[in-house]
């Protein structure tokens, strides 16, 4: 499986590709730099460009983009959101599927603690890759933990599918449906 993380923005936008194999691997991060001479749909035509590169060099299996949530700089949140609309727009055309995860989501996947810190991260992400240093610079690494995140998920995915197909799941045998007995799955409130 391969997965691309991007961790999205105007004037940086990281990314960087995951193959889960017998280990991760990274194969390949880093940014995409937009000028600030730029007008915002030249930078986001940057982005969206860069992207298309990627997908084309790589089969990729799923793009993994984090959600991010800002509370204090309206302007900033809706220059990272048009950042990430280009992302999922870019991922749909290629035809490839995407997930979103939260910081919390990344953190906890990467670290198994999802209030980590960014230095947590940075050196779980060094670690689980194999990678001699810590990515640089900060976005690349951002994009590489996102990009674990979507493999750990799909992962989970995969084994939770298969475990329901064994209990009743889709592909079981007829009378095992895993349907409530009595409904159509639905709640009883007393």
């Amino acid at each position: 499986m391969l997965v691309l993380g991007v961790d999205p923005g105007t004037a940086v936008t990281g990314y960087g590709l995951v193959r889960q194999g017998t280990r991760l691997e990274a194969l390949e991060y880093g940014v995409i730099r937009t000028s600030s001479n730029l007008s915002l749909s030249e930078r986001l035509l940057v982005i969206h460009e860069e992207l298309t590169g990627v997908l084309g060099r790589h089969r990729v299996d799923l793009v993994a983009v984090e959600q991010v949530f800002f509370s204090r700089n309206v302007r900033t949140a809706l220059a990272v959101g048009q950042a990430r609309g280009v992302v999922l727009l870019t991922a749909a055309a290629a035809g490839v599927p995407v997930s979103e995860y939260t910081p919390l989501e990344v953190k906890d996947a990467v670290t198994g603690y999802g209030r980590a810190d960014k230095r947590q991260v940075q050196a779980m992400v060094r670690s689980l890759l194999g990678l001699p240093s810590v990515p640089r610079p900060d976005d690349a690494a951002d994009a590489l933990a996102v990009a674990i995140c979507g493999v750990h998920s799909r992962t989970l995915e995969r084994m939770l599918s298969a475990g329901r197909a064994g209990r009743g799941g889709p592909g079981a045998p007829p009378g095992r449906s895993g349907a409530p007995q009595g409904g159509v799955g639905r709640g009883v409130r007393p």
